[in-house]
Formats: structure tokens, sequence, C-alpha cells
């Protein structure tokens, strides 16, 4: 057996074990979370007794993501987180009710597993950050303020409402959604020119890309101002955006790295740089948390072969949420498991191609 093989089995082996746990603690007759203690008398099976590794999670149905939208939100949290400070975390919700969800410490624990990826001389520890991306309800602006306290920083933030910005974008107010960006990069450029000592990021490729623009009409660039590792997320982050970063946009001494993620997965890892790879962006999900499957358009049960393109399937088992098979808005091609991260990826992210016409993507 490679070495490669034996991670692999040993991933499979720890994703097993989180699955049995993670159901064990959500159905629990006291513990469990309501959700699923009312599910249950509706399915054929017995989860307690039946779901005894990973593939055992197909024989629940397709969960569905509107169940996400409306209170109470603490339905999906198991009664023995009840007594701890909670958080609520929104997605969407630019038409009718977000999405939301109840969390105590997962966001915690998700952007410290990122933070033992990102390598210190590009993100230097006991550096302060900024948070150039999407505020109030989501989680993102906690979980990275987070990340940069974990690693001890102080971490500085902009006044972001992405909802407002596709509102501007569905009346087809254009200049008006340009004239927001401008305000969120002024407020970027405020923090970053007001002595902070920052050194690392999170942006979104627009935002990033706006920045970077301000900075050079001014005369100065991402470097000059001290920034020196940054992550990125969102289905903007390509690999023709990764070589114009990498090659005009930052310069050779910035550090930039994709993540691919949102409120139900946690934080998903990009494959290491590799310039054989011509740029090529592949994720990992942070098993065994969660867990990404590349599945058949016409059947979402089976897998597609290595290199072939289907739609994102979503597990999260985390002691805080249980979702067992949720079908993201986004579709890629599978990949082989790689020795940092043992399991499978998907490269090429994009929306679903189904419903990528309905998509409006805002300002960040």
């Amino acid at each position: 057996m490679s070495n490669l093989d034996a991670l692999v089995a040993e991933a499979k082996k720890k994703l097993d074990e989180q699955t049995v746990e993670c159901v064990q603690l959500h159905f629990h007759p006291e513990k469990g979370a309501p959700y699923w203690l009312e599910k249950a008398s509706g399915l054929d099976f017995d989860p307690l007794k039946d779901v005894n590794c990973f593939d055992d999670l197909k024989k629940f149905p397709l969960f569905e993501d509107d169940d996400l939208r409306g209170g109470p939100v603490q339905r999906f949290l198991p009664q023995a987180h009840w007594n701890k400070g909670r958080y609520v975390f929104e997605t969407g919700g630019t038409t009718g009710t977000p999405k939301s969800r109840c969390v105590v410490d997962d966001f915690r624990i998700d952007y410290e597993e990122f933070s033992a990826t990102l390598p210190d001389e590009a993100f230097p520890r006991g550096s302060n950050w900024l948070m150039l991306g999407p505020s109030g309800p989501r989680r993102l602006r906690l979980a990275v303020e987070h990340l940069c306290q974990y690693r001890g920083g102080i971490c500085f933030c902009v006044d972001l409402d992405p909802r407002w910005v596709v509102k501007l974008l569905k009346k087809g107010k254009i200049d008006e959604a340009k004239e927001y960006s401008a305000h969120v990069i002024d407020q970027a450029m405020t923090i970053l020119t007001s002595g902070h000592d920052i050194k690392g990021m999170f942006a979104t490729p627009k935002l990033l890309e706006a920045l970077a623009m301000r900075l050079i009409d001014e005369g100065s660039s991402i470097e000059e101002i001290g920034i020196t590792g940054i992550f990125a997320g969102g289905t903007e982050f390509t690999p023709q955006w990764y070589r114009f970063c990498k090659e005009e946009l930052l310069g050779p001494d910035v550090y930039i790295t994709p993540t691919y993620g949102n409120t139900l997965m946690g934080l998903a890892c990009g494959k290491p740089f590799d310039p054989a790879d011509e740029y090529k962006i592949t994720y990992y999900a942070p098993q065994p948390r969660a867990a990404v499957e590349v599945v058949d358009f016409d059947n979402y049960d089976e897998l597609v072969g290595y290199g072939e393109t289907g739609r994102v399937k979503l597990y999260t088992l985390t002691h805080e949420l249980f979702i067992p098979g949720f079908m993201e808005r986004d579709e890629g091609e599978r990949e082989e498991p790689h020795e940092k991260y043992p399991w499978d990826g998907v490269s090429g992210t994009r929306p679903f191609h189904e419903i990528a016409k309905a998509t409006t993507v805002g300002v960040y």
C-alpha cells in the first residue's frame, strides 16, 4: 500500500467514526436536535441502529434547504448545547426569509483547523488582519475575526451589506452598485493607511481586485501597503483570475490561496499551488467535519468518475449540525485525493448549469 493509499484509508475510517458519532448525538432521545427527532418517526430505518458508516447516510432522503428558513432556529442544534452562548448565521435572504443556522463553536473550530494550513511567513503570528467581505448576519465576519485572534492579531472589518447591492443590480442600477463598491473600498483604504500594520487579509475576488486597482491608481500596491498573505473565496476565483492575481495584480511576494465554503460546510481549502497545474483550483472539504461528493446530474447517489463533471453534494457532520446530503448550487469536476487532503476534491466550481442564469452576483 502506498503512503497516499494509507492516508486515504485512515481518512475514510475517521469519516465513518465521525458519521456515527454525529448521528448518535443528533438522534439522542434526550440530547438530540428537535428537527431530527421529529423526522426520525417518518424514516424507514432507525438512525441510531442502522447508520454504521458514512455510506449509510444515503439511506436518508436528500435534505431540503428550505427547512433552514424561519424558526425556531435552535431546532437543528442538539439540546446538549442549549445552555451555551449561541449565534445565528444567515445565508441568502435577498428575497424571502433567509436560511439560518444556530452555532456555538463550529465557526471557531473550522477556522482554527484552517489556520493550520496557512504559512506563517505569509500570515505572521501576531500580525493584524483586514476582513474585506460581507458583514452583518453572515458567519464570515466573526470567523475571520476569530482566525485572526487565534493567530494572535487584531482584525479590522469593513461594513458591507451585499443584499442591498444585489437589489440594486436586479433593478438595473449599475452606477449605484459601483458607488457602493467604491464606498467599501474607501473603508478599506482608510484602515490600511491608518498605521495599523496589517499583514493578513480575507477578501472576495471582486473586492480584492477593486482594492488593488485603487492602490495602483494612487501609485502604490497591495505589497507596498504591507499585505503579505491573502485568502479569498467565491465562485469568481477562477483559474484565469488566479493567474491574473499572481502574475499581475499582486506581485510574486504576496501569498494568496483560494477557499470555497458556506455557512453549512465550513471552509474547504485549496490544493497547494503547483505551477504544473496551470492555475487549476481544486478544493477539499474539511473532513471529517464535512464531506463533499461530485455526483451524477441524473442520480445524486452515484459518484461521477475522476475528472468528470457533476453536481456538488454536501454532508455536514459536526456536533452542532447534521446535514445528510444537501445538493449545493454548484457543479464541478471530481478530483483525486492529495497527500495533504487524502479524500476526494472538486475543481472548476461554478453555478449549477440549471440555475446559473437565475444567479445574481453582487459587489462582493
